[in-house]
């Protein structure tokens, strides 16, 4: 991750560096690294997924059978 440094000019007032600051930011693009390492999801592993996928076929399986029975549409 690169580093973002903003140093104060003279006679700068504390708006102004912050004002600098944020427009820095958002040029080398180090808040989208941040959120994209926040939001991310770690792959399943083999077993989940085709424990999930079982999961599912099973549940398809059981509504079709109700739905012949009649008992749900």
């Amino acid at each position: 991750m690169a580093i973002v440094e903003v140093r104060r000019r003279e006679h700068e007032t504390v708006g102004g560096l912050l004002r600098r600051f944020t427009r820095k930011i958002q040029r080398s693009k180090v808040l989208l690294q941040a959120r994209s390492r926040k939001f991310a999801e770690r792959s399943k592993s083999e077993y989940k997924t085709r424990k999930e996928a079982l999961r599912r076929i099973k549940w398809q399986k059981n509504m079709a059978r109700l739905r012949k029975l009649g008992k749900i549409e």
